[in-house]
């Protein structure tokens, strides 16, 4: 039956009460799943810590019609996921269109709703992924600190506890206790269906209904949650105290559920507040370099949820000053200064601006709209845009006074290693009264029917030399919204020219985006909003390139803007010194993270160069006395002196005018010139290399990292290396369902993540080979034994021929769903002007993958991959994990 429709969108309801949301869009040729069962944490009970989390990880355990989910979405080409969160567990899978890829994804889902296996042997394998997932949540001291800050805010309310759950719960649980959770909770009638992509709307419905619709829903009715949080009468403080070396303070404030009529205003000062540069808490704490960066946020619950306002401030730094003047901003300026209607209009579009842009994807929409059903009702997300618009600076003043006060605070602290007021907070609303007459607008217009192969997509491309020394590629396609994707890459120096160079380089990309001659960086941020565009620099030895997303109608002024940023940046001393303080600050994180140091150890290795080299790989500590010496100076000559259009290459991916874009293109970068020549800086492949295994201590660390590699050299023109990709796709290439994936994970439940890549730098005839993983520290020993062993199996015994076949399918199929993306085809169309390719050189890839048999994979892969020769380094709190061992089996004897 069909319910609703607003803006595209329709709703139905089977019989035993399944929700379903159609919403077509073929411009891309995927199709996306969703299915959403209205369970997350806040539904958990005493002892069920993380149950809803752990189920979701559960339901990729199989059923007796699917016994392996990973293996069969991955044979599919699938991009798939399972997400939980406080109101909900989402399931998605996106895949390309077909009426039998949506088959297959609905009777999947359908299954696993009711059919999961939940066995006691699958749970304990995967009790220690999850423990493994919780662990490396706990290496994060803004994470840890937010959770503490939730949990201290929440006295009785479930959205005080994390979803991931604690470790004793995890641990613990017994598989009944888990069934019972599923049986309770998955079932037809808490559950919404939503399909979104190219598909036909009459076909799914049927297809819906003959998978969903034959599922029984219990006569008994589904146990609604029912405790309320009662007003905070006093401040609270939490602190923590860990190995680090950075600080954080944060406040904490309860707002109203994201369907009361507050929470668009509490959303708008996420930006008033936190925005930079224009934020209050970054003019305030930043540029006065109290703190090195600031954030904030506004948690989009069912029930009421928290503004939360974090700082960085450096660990030499006074905290109790940052703690005043945060509060000091958050609470009294906005008494003193109330907010402004510039500040609220600038708030407006941006929160608009993401919305405009994130709509021209429907799968992300899909999954979108999925969050505001589990919030109460999926229109709720236009209704919200409504609020939005309409939203006016005396409304959001007063929900700042009405919310920041002391009373209603949480305090937060991170130390690295020391008259009654009450706030009454509103219930949600009645949704049925607040939506009873709420209609929408127009749907937003559908882009085209796009072919994503590679030939036909070369078809359509027109190259071209645009002026002396940058050559184009330009694809014009009907696009969801009139997006526009562009990218233009300038090549500059050469490795002899750039010595001494590498801090300017690295800084100079970020620089340049924080304003022109003509505006300063506020003022450049406004008119990027004002034009719907997203514009990021990127720079590193011998390379800047430019990515800017924006809308058709405002491409004109979009290409005259960029132009102006990259040939007249303002390159201003005081926005370098709060970049140099960020660049910092995330350096100095990174130098007791695991997942930091051991990549950097083993890249180090494989890029034996002497120090002067731009190629050297750095320690921690030399980026950062590195960045500490750049000066402004040095950036702007770099700028001036190497910077030009001698070399490069731009891509234009959407809903444009050709011929505009190629003169628009010419005028900004005509006589653009240098004298300084551009010779590329290669990368020519290590296998001299010999293998290793570094160890690195990294105090008080849950989570350990192991990371390892090897270079070969070899064409990706070579018939060999299309058969060695399909070999590292079987080992592990696959996010779930590979031969590392099934034994480290599924079997033996040592990491929540592992995976092997292969990837190539044509010019250099190199290819990297890798594999890495994270795990608990008492695992690390177990976790390098299993990898050893699994790449020897099958280096012993080889690859099958349906592993083989269903890896070419996987792997195709992937690579497909991945050119759906307008800004990663543009990097592909980049790729090939770079390499003097076009997509004629992808389909010859795709069809020597076709043809590479299981002696020619077999081959390859005894051919390149040596465990012996390896270079590994596994980062972690070792030491810990040792001296826990000892006491437990002293305590065993």
């Amino acid at each position: 039956m069909k319910v609703t429709e607003i803006e595209g969108i329709s709703e139905y309801r089977l019989d035993n009460g399944v929700r379903v949301l159609l919403f077509p869009d073929p411009s891309k040729e995927v199709v996306t799943v969703n299915m959403t069962v209205f369970v997350g944490s806040r539904h958990e009970g005493y002892g069920e810590a993380g149950m809803a989390h752990l189920l979701e990880h559960m339901l990729f355990k199989g059923t007796p019609d699917h016994p392996n989910v990973p293996k069969v979405l991955t044979e599919r080409g699938a991009r798939f996921n399972g997400t939980t969160w406080m109101d909900r567990t989402n399931y998605y899978e996106t895949l390309p269109a077909s009426e039998d890829n949506l088959e297959f994804a609905l009777e999947l889902e359908a299954d696993r709703l009711l059919n999961s296996y939940i066995k006691g042997e699958d749970l304990q394998s995967e009790m220690t992924v999850v423990r493994n997932e919780f662990e490396r949540g706990e290496n994060s001291p803004i994470r840890i600190m937010m959770q503490r800050m939730q949990a201290a805010a929440y006295e009785w309310h479930n959205y005080g506890q994390s979803t991931i759950g604690n470790r004793s719960d995890i641990e613990r649980v017994p598989v009944v206790k888990l069934r019972q959770f599923y049986r309770k909770y998955y079932r037809p009638d808490n559950v919404m269906v939503i399909v979104a992509g190219k598909f036909d709307p009459a076909v799914a419905l049927e297809k819906i209904q003959a998978s969903f619709g034959v599922l029984e829903s219990p006569d008994t009715p589904i146990e609604s949650t029912y405790t309320v949080e009662p007003a905070q009468d006093g401040e609270r403080t939490v602190v923590l105290r860990r190995v680090g070396d950075v600080q954080l303070v944060g406040t904490a404030y309860h707002i109203p559920a994201s369907s009361h009529a507050d929470f668009a205003a509490a959303k708008a000062l996420v930006y008033v507040m936190g925005d930079e540069p224009s934020g209050r808490l970054y003019k305030q704490l930043v540029e006065t370099e109290i703190a090195s960066n600031v954030y904030s946020l506004a948690y989009a619950f069912a029930e009421p949820g928290l503004f939360m306002a974090i700082a960085e401030t450096p660990a030499d730094s006074s905290i109790e000053t940052a703690r005043q003047a945060l509060i000091d901003v958050m609470e009294k300026s906005l008494a003193d200064q109330p907010v402004t209607d510039e500040e609220v209009e600038r708030a407006k579009e941006n929160i608009l601006k993401q919305r405009e842009l994130a709509e021209a994807d429907s799968d992300k929409i899909a999954v979108s709209l999925s969050d505001w059903a589990a919030q109460g009702d999926w229109r709720l997300y236009f209704l919200f845009r409504d609020s939005v618009e309409a939203l006016t600076a005396d409304q959001v003043q007063a929900v700042a006074q009405k919310y920041f006060v002391r009373n209603n605070r949480t305090v937060g602290l991170f130390i690295p290693t020391e008259k009654a007021q009450r706030i009454e907070i509103p219930e949600s609303p009645d949704l049925n009264a607040l939506l009873k007459d709420y209609k929408g607008r127009e749907a937003v217009a559908a882009g085209e029917v796009f072919d994503p192969s590679p030939l036909a997509i070369e078809k359509r491309t027109e190259r071209g030399d645009l002026v002396d020394g940058i050559r184009y590629a330009l694809l014009p396609k009907k696009t969801r919204g009139g997006t526009v994707t562009m990218m233009l890459t300038l090549r500059f120096g050469s490795g002899e020219a750039l010595q001494g160079k590498v801090g300017a380089i690295e800084l100079v990309g970020w620089l340049m985006s924080k304003g022109t001659e003509k505006l300063n960086n506020q003022e450049l941020q406004d008119e990027l909003t004002r034009l719907r565009a997203q514009l990021s620099i990127n720079s590193t030895v011998g390379l800047v390139q430019m990515t800017v997303k924006t809308k058709r109608e405002f491409v004109p002024e979009v290409i005259e803007l960029v132009g102006d940023v990259l040939r007249h940046p303002r390159l201003d001393e005081s926005e370098l010194e709060v970049i140099r303080r960020q660049v910092i600050s995330s350096l100095q994180q990174g130098s007791n993270d695991p997942q930091a140091l051991a990549p950097k150890a083993v890249r180090r290795k494989l890029a034996p160069y002497p120090k002067e080299d731009v190629r050297y790989v750095k320690t921690i500590d030399e980026e950062i006395e590195m960045y500490e010496a750049v000066t402004v100076e040095e950036i702007r000559q770099l700028h001036e002196q190497f910077l030009s259009s001698q070399a490069g290459e731009l891509s234009v991916v959407g809903d444009f005018d050709v011929d505009e874009v190629k003169n628009l293109w010419r005028e900004q970068l005509a006589g653009w010139e240098t004298s300084q020549e551009y010779v590329r800086v290669g990368r020519d492949p290590h296998p001299e290399v010999p293998g290793s295994l570094e160890n690195i201590e990294t105090p008080d660390k849950a989570n350990a990292m192991f990371y390892s590699s090897q270079q070969y050299e070899l064409s990706d023109e070579d018939p060999a290396y299309a058969s060695l990709v399909l070999g590292n796709f079987i080992l592990g290439g696959g996010s779930l369902s590979s031969r590392l994936a099934d034994r480290v994970r599924q079997q033996e439940g040592l990491s929540y993540g592992i995976r092997s890549s292969v990837s190539a730098r044509a010019k250099d005839n190199r290819v990297d080979f890798t594999i890495y993983a994270i795990t608990n520290p008492q695992n690390k020993e177990r976790l390098i034994e299993v990898i050893r062993e699994e790449v020897d199996r099958i280096l012993k015994n080889g690859v099958t021929e349906d592993e083989l076949e269903k890896a070419k399918a996987g792997y195709l199929q992937a690579a497909r769903v991945r050119r759906t993306d307008d800004a990663a085809l543009a990097g592909k169309l980049v790729g090939t002007l770079f390499n003097d390719r076009t997509m004629q050189y992808v389909a010859d890839h795709e069809k020597a993958v076709q043809a590479a048999t299981v002696e020619s994979v077999n081959k390859a892969i005894r051919r390149f991959i040596d465990p012996d020769k390896l270079v590994m380094a596994a980062a972690g709190d070792f030491a810990a994990a040792a001296a826990d061992l000892a006491d437990a089996l002293d305590a065993s004897k």
